[in-house]
């Protein structure tokens, strides 16, 4: 995602906005307590103090990323329009937009994450999912109400969503692979066109015979 969470001033909060960035510029995997202690200008110590372990640390972090996720989506206003397919083209076009800069200003801490430790931190692995799925919900609940407003069976609601979510994380995939974020954006662009070929009817001029 766009950006990072602003730091501030107490160990603990500096300790978790050093860890954002580490672990979402060079991975979990690679990031050390010492390199997160010497970021943050903390010591060993004060680390061990508010923190059991490095893993309790990642699942913070992760908490402290979903807080600061779900702030800057409800800032975007994607929910403001109203028809429930305007509000999913409207996530699907935020989560586009944000799509600028450096690679780990706009990429996902939870994905990255859970591709590192989901054989080897199962405590870190549960955390983000439910972490990805908690930010999906509203998601899932437009694209229920869009289905429902138009009539359209055979459609998961549910499936979709993952759809949509697939697409996103494996655009970050394909921007580290690239070096830049333009992979991700025609991937996004793609995933717009499929929702909205999903919702038109034949006479909104797909194609249809006269």
């Amino acid at each position: 995602m766009e950006g990072s969470p602003r730091r501030t001033g107490d160990a603990r909060a500096r300790l978790l906005d050093a860890a954002l960035k580490a672990i979402r510029t060079r991975g979990y995997e690679a990031t050390s307590v010492e390199q997160l202690c010497l970021a943050a200008g903390v010591t060993k110590g004060a680390f061990f103090h508010h923190f059991r372990s490095k893993e309790d640390l990642g699942t913070a972090a992760a908490a402290r990323f979903l807080e600061w996720l779900e702030g800057l989506f409800a800032r975007s206003g994607w929910r403001d329009r109203d028809d429930p397919l305007d509000r999913v083209l409207a996530y699907i076009d935020f989560r586009t937009a944000i799509l600028r800069g450096e690679i780990p200003h706009f990429t996902c801490l939870l994905g990255m994450m859970v591709q590192e430790t989901y054989a080897t931190h199962p405590a870190l692995r549960a955390t983000c999912e439910a972490g990805i799925q908690s930010h999906l919900a509203p998601l899932e609940a437009e694209i229920a109400a869009a289905l429902a407003a138009r009539g359209i069976d055979g459609i998961s609601a549910a499936g979709l969503t993952l759809h949509i979510m697939a697409v996103i994380q494996g655009g970050f995939v394909l921007a580290k692979a690239a070096g830049g974020p333009a992979p991700a954006i025609e991937a996004m662009r793609h995933l717009r066109r499929y929702v909205e070929l999903l919702f038109a009817t034949p006479d909104q001029g797909q194609g249809a015979a006269p």
